[in-house]
Formats: C-alpha cells, sequence, structure tokens
C-alpha cells in the first residue's frame, strides 16, 4: 500500500512540473470530454424525438393488421376479431395500453378544396392510452366517445381545407364492395403534431361512426399495442402474438418502420465511432505531452534505476499520470457538459432548418438527451484508450540504462 501511495505521490508531482503544459492537455481533454458527451446528447435527442414521433404515427410498439394490410390497406382487409373481442381479449389479459381502431384511405373535401388522407376511426380515450398523432387538441374539443359523429383535423390541414372548427365537410371511402362509401362531419376539434406532415396526414373520426358508414359493423383494421420501453418489446409482441391467434399477422414497430428501427441501431453505433473520433484527435495531444515528460526526466529516471527503482516503477508511474490527467480533464468535462445541457432541457429552437429537418423525421424543436450508458461510454472508452496509448512512452522510460540515462545531455 506503502509502495502505490509512493508512486501516485510521484505521478501527482510531476504532473505539475510543467503546470502549462498540462493545463493545456487538461483544458483539450476537458473539451473533448464536452463535445463527445455534448454532440452524443443532441443527437440522442434528435433521434430519440424522431423514434417516439414515429411511434406516435404508428402508433404503439407492436400492432396487428390482416396479413394483406400493410400491401392493400384498405377496407376488404381487416382484423379477424372484432372491436368488443379484441378489448375482452387484451383486457383480460390484463393488458391496458391498447386501441382498436380502422384505419383506412380516404378524401376530404370542404367548401374550397379536397385532400387525400388516412381516416382513422377511433376511441379517444383508447388513442390517449397510446399517445397517438390527434392527441393534443388545440382548438375545440377531442372526439366524446366512438360514437361521436365530429371529426378532428391536424391544423395545417384545416388551413389547407380553408376550414375551421364548427364548418362542415365530406369524408369518402370505399366500402367491403367497392363501392363509395360518404359521409358530411362536422369539424369539432384540431389538433398539432411535433410534424407538419403528421398535421395534413391524419383525420380522426368516432370508430362506430365510421365503422357504420363503411358498414363493416363491428370490425376494425388496426390493433396497437403500447407497452413501457419502445427498445424492449420482445415479451409484448410474443404475448399479443398468441392472445391474437395465428389469423392475423403481428409485427414490432422496428418492422413496421424499417427506417426507424435501423435508426435506433444506428444512433448506438453513431455514439462509439464518435467517442473513438474524438479521442484519436486528443491522444496525439497525450501521447505528445507522455512523451516529452519523459524526456524531460530522462537523467532523473536514470538516477532512480540506478538507485534501485525496478522498471516496472518507472512504467507505472507514467501509466498513473496519464490516468491522472485523463481523470481530471473528465471530471471537468463531464461537469462542463452537464452545465450546458441542463439549461437546454426545454428544447432548442431549430425551426429557421424545419424543413430539411422535417425530411428525416425530426421536429423542429430540438430536445438534448443524455442518457447515463453514453456518458459512461464515453469515460470507459477514453480511460481504455488513453491507458493504451500511455504504455509506449511508459515502456520507453523503464527500459532506460541508468548509465546511459544519467550521462544523456
Amino acid at each position: 500500500m506503502h509502495y502505490v501511495q509512493i508512486i501516485f505521490t510521484l505521478a501527482w508531482r510531476n504532473l505539475w512540473r510543467n503546470h502549462r503544459r498540462t493545463i493545456i492537455m487538461l483544458a483539450a481533454i476537458s473539451v473533448g470530454a464536452w463535445a463527445m458527451i455534448f454532440m452524443t446528447s443532441l443527437m440522442r435527442g434528435m433521434v430519440n424525438e424522431m423514434l417516439r414521433d414515429g411511434i406516435r404515427a404508428l402508433p404503439g410498439h407492436v400492432q396487428v393488421h390482416h396479413p394483406d394490410y400493410r400491401d392493400d390497406p384498405s377496407v376488404g382487409n381487416l382484423v379477424s376479431l372484432t372491436s368488443a373481442e379484441i378489448d375482452a381479449t387484451l383486457a383480460g389479459a390484463g393488458i391496458e395500453r391498447f386501441t382498436a381502431r380502422i384505419r383506412v384511405p380516404a378524401i376530404i373535401s370542404s367548401e374550397r378544396e379536397s385532400r387525400g388522407v388516412t381516416l382513422i376511426g377511433a376511441d379517444p380515450l383508447r388513442e390517449k392510452s397510446v399517445a397517438a398523432v390527434g392527441s393534443e387538441i388545440v382548438e375545440g374539443r377531442n372526439l366524446d366517445g366512438p360514437d361521436d359523429g365530429g371529426v378532428v383535423l391536424g391544423r395545417k390541414l384545416a388551413e389547407k381545407l380553408e376550414t375551421q372548427v364548427g364548418k362542415r365537410i365530406v369524408l369518402m371511402s370505399q366500402d367491403p364492395d367497392n363501392e363509395v362509401a360518404d359521409r358530411g362531419y362536422r369539424v369539432v376539434g384540431l389538433f398539432e403534431a411535433n410534424l407538419a406532415a403528421h398535421e395534413e396526414a391524419f383525420v380522426f373520426a368516432g370508430r362506430e361512426t365510421v365503422q357504420k358508414m363503411l358498414r363493416i359493423d363491428d370490425r376494425v383494421s388496426e390493433v396497437a399495442v403500447a407497452g413501457d420501453d419502445y427498445r424492449v418489446v420482445d415479451a409484448l409482441l410474443a404475448e399479443v402474438r398468441v392472445l391474437m391467434g395465428k389469423d392475423d399477422e403481428v409485427l414490432p414497430w422496428t418492422e413496421l418502420d424499417e427506417y426507424l428501427g435501423t435508426m435506433l441501431g444506428v444512433m448506438d453505433g453513431f455514439v462509439l465511432v464518435w467517442v473513438v473520433v474524438i479521442f484519436l484527435a486528443l491522444s496525439f495531444g497525450l501521447v505528445n505531452t507522455l512523451v516529452m515528460a519523459v524526456f524531460e526526466r530522462v537523467r532523473e529516471i536514470g538516477l532512480m534505476l540506478a538507485l534501485g527503482m525496478r522498471p516496472s516503477s518507472i512504467l507505472g508511474q507514467i501509466i498513473v499520470e496519464s490516468v491522472l490527467l485523463l481523470v481530471l480533464g473528465l471530471i471537468i468535462g463531464n461537469l462542463l457538459a452537464f452545465a450546458s445541457i441542463i439549461p437546454l432541457k426545454d428544447g432548442i429552437d431549430i425551426s429557421i432548418v424545419a424543413e430539411g429537418m422535417e425530411m428525416f423525421g425530426a421536429s423542429s424543436i430540438l430536445y438534448p438527451e443524455i442518457e447515463k450508458s453514453d456518458v459512461i461510454l464515453a469515460n470507459i472508452v477514453v480511460l481504455v484508450l488513453g491507458f493504451i496509448a500511455s504504455l509506449s512512452p511508459a515502456w520507453q522510460a523503464s527500459r532506460y540504462e541508468p548509465v546511459e540515462a544519467i550521462t544523456k545531455v
């Protein structure tokens, strides 16, 4: 224990012999650590928001459809169970967050304009449980229930149609016999979404009202089930597959939207690559600092070897200097990162590039997110690679011959 204490004491004193160089290196490591964590939190926040927005638009973590529905999302491809049977089956199994809905292509017409949309026949209370698009009402009211005769539009869609709350619109789709099914509705509310595309794409009406319009009795085209964590859905997926039977297709959100599923994997890989790239830039400065520190103390090292200090002790001393330098820099960098991210928790307005961000499925407000795993990964990678980088100058110092080192000018 006393031996270890001596090594640490010598390493700490040697570190501050040339305090200017140490401070410069500390600043470089701190800025590098800050950049790793800060940029990772920005990217993590952007990707997580993209995933959440995508899941809200699906929505749900697991979905149930007719096997042909994804290729042909028409009213002819319906789930095998009725909505009443679905409610009884899932609720009876203890699943609380689910919704059975109709989701079909439709045309909406106002007094002035017409648009192609996706008509959602929904139970509003169930939709809220899965945090679906359409839950954020900004004007008017939401649907009162599955038998509500009104309709809820996105704010952007209302602007395109030149309509507003209280006005009437007409929705047209096809029934199972390929006949035109239409009905007049009154706009009762407008919703807001993080992405303008979602406000223009979806129209919400009461499920029972839409079922009557399409003449499909109590049938639905989609069941969405939400779990506790969108990253972990395997157990939920297996349970829903057992409950729904073999006649329907049950898939996780990662397969329903492969782009979003890929983004989740890419983000985890990006964090590691970003940390390694930043460290590679830092490693040149770290190795240079240690090499210079060894070069300046060649005679001193030779004297310690001549007095009986083992080469392994010299090796350990140089490595400890490197680790101390890295630990100090990481502590300062971590504190800087948290100090710069916490004030931004309410979001960064990037609406100036909103159109470009929306092409990637990202909203105009960026919310940085610090994940413990990202911070731990950044610190571990820096310490491990820093240790490896310090081995070369430390090994060089431990291989000096005492007489040659003492007489070296």
